[in-house]
């Protein structure tokens, strides 16, 4: 047997290896949680407010932690989006395809996205504390912009940067302005859209050290933008550290719905990407 087949053979053994433990941790971790969660989560869990003691092993539920993840989601993926489009066309349109300015605006973004989301947590509190703001949903808000913001862009940029010239090139051709030829490139990079915006919310939606920083934690639903609000990570957080079993009980009910949430979006994301892939340009 030649030498190349065999070292073909023993990266496709290794690769296999690879999935089956990453496919082994991942449903490792899914079933523990649903094991000791699904039996004790009701609909009065995901309905109700907590009630008086709820940390102590009081009754009621997390429809507050529920609420105010997706209040902090929608609102930074709303602001994520409409910060980082723009930047993604400026970069790819307007920019020369090997500006310094565009090399240097990837590599901050590069940057930034690997910074944890505690760090984004606590420059946020700084600047509440400088602007003396209370934690609240809009800092939770704000934050969680900042921490997928970098998510989007590189996640865009990288479709956008692959764009064919010839297809830039063709629209101008024709007569078309700047903004008339970015209405061609989103119809390319709609997948990339759909795909980064997945990425964002599942990001955000998981995010702990951020929020608790910034947002804070309150049993009931804000009512405006400078209350205070929980998210499903914080009440996850916080009942662990509960004596009450039954309290981190509840605790892992929690980390169901939050599971259900994720699967959600990513069936959603994985529908809007085949959909949006019919219309792109080959």
């Amino acid at each position: 047997m030649k030498k190349s087949l065999i070292e073909e053979k023993i990266f496709k053994m290794l690769m296999y290896a690879a999935i089956a433990l990453v496919i082994y941790f991942v449903a490792s971790v899914v079933l523990s949680v649903f094991k000791r969660g699904l039996p004790l989560l009701s609909w009065e869990m995901v309905s109700q407010l907590p009630g008086g003691g709820f940390y102590i092993g009081g009754g009621g539920g997390f429809l507050n932690a529920i609420v105010g993840s997706l209040y902090i989601v929608g609102g930074a993926t709303i602001l994520g989006l409409g910060i980082s489009i723009p930047v993604v066309f400026f970069l790819n349109v307007y920019l020369k395809p090997n500006s310094r300015l565009g090399s240097v605006a990837r590599l901050a973004y590069d940057v930034l996205f690997g910074i944890p989301s505690i760090v984004y947590g606590a420059f946020g509190f700084t600047l509440m504390i400088y602007f003396e703001m209370r934690t609240s949903l809009i800092g939770g808000i704000l934050v969680v912009t900042l921490l997928i913001i970098p998510i989007f862009i590189r996640s865009m940029d990288e479709v956008a940067k692959a764009t064919p010239t010839d297809l830039m090139e063709a629209a101008y051709s024709l007569g078309a302005t700047r903004w008339e030829t970015i209405a061609v490139i989103v119809r390319q990079i709609a997948p990339a859209i759909a795909t980064a915006t997945l990425l964002s919310i599942g990001r955000a939606i998981g995010d702990a050290a951020g929020v608790m920083f910034t947002a804070g934690f309150s049993d009931r639903i804000p009512t405006s933008l400078t209350q205070q609000t929980a998210t499903l990570p914080l009440s996850v957080y916080f009942q662990l550290q509960s004596p009450s079993l039954e309290v981190q009980n509840r605790a892992y009910a929690a980390a169901v719905v939050l599971t259900f949430i994720v699967l959600a979006l990513s069936i959603g994301g994985r529908i809007i990407m085949n959909r949006f892939s019919r219309n792109k340009i080959q």
